[in-house]
């Protein structure tokens, strides 16, 4: 019987069918294949078996859990996002820094020291918590074209394919745990003469979390050990290049992809969790100490 159709005499002697669960006076012969209610024609919803009510496939559809990537991450149409967004914030520090106003640059960079002109005057991140920003701004900030095209470039090659098996938050996470800690580590060998800038200890992260996932995965480690070791080269025998933001950023990736992907299932939230807080809190950790120290 159609929802608009009158209701039609009933014949003697014919037995009474039940009413729709949702529309009492619509008589069905129709039950749910989950629940067993009566359902009309308007309330039937087609299953692979039978007939399912509306109530049933909401709660089919809320009990449903998400596909997940490999090491927990929800997987995306773009596999590349947020590294398209790393590449466009970089460029537009980078456009800000550069050419529009270059003060921001000394603003946004690792600067540390504990001398000015020959007088004992901490600045920088040595003078304490309100300039402790610049551990995570100097990720951000390059120091001409050539440099902020050579990490742009590792950033795409080495980006998307650890976002899309992590995930958009732990891809994330790891990115910029990496520059944190990178630059951290550059403070603390650095001490009280340190100026820095650019995402290479983030890209470094990358590089090291690349191995992690190759060994993972049980990928021939040959291609990135090759490309670690041609990168730690540069970064030892090139004038200029921070090699201490290359090395805390490369161990401080490893370690939190490590966490990520060899996490126990039945744990895995918690574990990467704690994997990604605890090797933050490293790097918050040596700033605290040194800036203690420097100002001991």
């Amino acid at each position: 019987m159609l929802p608009d159709e009158p209701v039609r005499p009933r014949p003697e002697g014919t037995a009474q069918l039940p009413g729709c669960y949702r529309h009492p006076e619509r008589e069905t012969g129709i039950g749910c294949a989950r629940c067993g209610r009566p359902i009309c024609p308007e309330c039937m919803v087609s299953a692979s078996v039978g007939f399912h009510c509306p109530d049933c496939v909401r709660g089919g559809a809320a009990e449903t859990r998400p596909a997940r990537t490999r090491f927990g991450g929800l997987p995306s149409a773009d596999g590349a996002l947020v590294t398209k967004v790393l590449i466009g914030v970089n460029l537009a520090v980078f456009l800000l820094t550069e050419y529009l106003s270059p003060a921001w640059g000394v603003r946004l960079a690792l600067l540390s020291g504990t001398h000015l002109g020959g007088v004992p005057v901490r600045y920088g991140v040595a003078v304490g918590p309100d300039e402790w920003y610049r551990i995570v701004t100097a990720m951000f900030v390059h120091s001409g074209p050539f440099h902020i095209l050579m990490n742009m470039v590792s950033l795409w090659v080495l980006g998307p394919q650890l976002e899309r098996v992590l995930g958009r938050m732990r891809y994330l996470a790891l990115y910029l745990v990496s520059g944190v800690v990178g630059n951290a580590f550059a403070y603390v060998v650095g001490g009280g003469t340190v100026f820095s800038v650019g995402a290479s200890g983030a890209i470094f992260g990358l590089l090291g979390a690349t191995a992690v996932l190759f060994r993972a995965t049980r990928t021939p480690l040959g291609p990135v050990i090759a490309l670690l070791v041609f990168n730690l080269v540069i970064s030892f025998s090139v004038a200029g290049i921070d090699w201490r933001a290359h090395i805390g950023g490369l161990v401080a990736g490893g370690l939190t992809a490590y966490g990520l992907m060899y996490a126990p299932r039945d744990r895995r939230g918690l574990v990467q969790g704690l994997t990604v807080g605890g090797v933050f809190a490293l790097g918050v950790l040596m700033v605290v100490v040194e800036t203690a120290r420097l100002g001991g």
